[in-house]
């Protein structure tokens, strides 16, 4: 009988976790979209500057799968919230319950630390996804849409803070 393990990741874990990355952007079909480095990871995971956690998902010893968040703050709640980035469970582990042990983990880190609320993205594409997430009880945002500047937009936007 295989067993679940879930546990906070170390800093040993940075190049499974930067694997797991890889192969979620690949099966998002973005697989040259990641240009993180396990510097990073150590330095914003495990670093001075804390920036996320990360839940690491065992069967046995092996690695299954991960669930990585972050704190944000609601300020019409008064309160931290939860951001999950990533969620990925391995081909070979997935229908064994693991997505759904990490998603439950992440959710009773948020009640245990006062977070109203849990939230994530998934795309649009996703159906498989997103009608698991709709079985846990989440609900689609209709009327918020994400919105993103990064690159040489983020660049001239930043430029713009010393114009008068």
């Amino acid at each position: 009988m295989e067993s679940l393990n879930l546990r906070p990741a170390t800093p040993a874990d940075v190049p499974q976790i930067l694997k797991f990355i890889r192969d979620l952007a690949t099966y998002e079909r973005e697989p040259d979209a990641v240009i993180a480095t396990e510097a990073d990871l150590l330095r914003d995971g495990f670093g001075e500057t804390k920036r996320f956690d990360c839940i690491i998902a065992e069967i046995d010893t092996t690695p299954a799968g991960f669930a990585l968040y972050f704190y944000n703050y609601s300020t019409w709640r008064g309160h931290a919230g939860i951001y999950l980035e990533d969620l990925y469970v391995d081909p070979e582990h997935r229908g064994k319950g693991i997505g759904k042990a990490l998603l439950a983990r992440v959710a009773a880190i948020a009640v245990a630390e006062g977070c109203p609320r849990y939230e994530w993205a998934v795309l649009d594409w996703n159906q498989p996804s997103i009608d698991f997430y709709h079985s846990l009880g989440a609900v689609m945002k209709s009327e918020w849409k994400g919105m993103q500047v990064s690159g040489e937009a983020l660049t001239a936007l930043a430029a713009q803070s010393n114009k008068k």
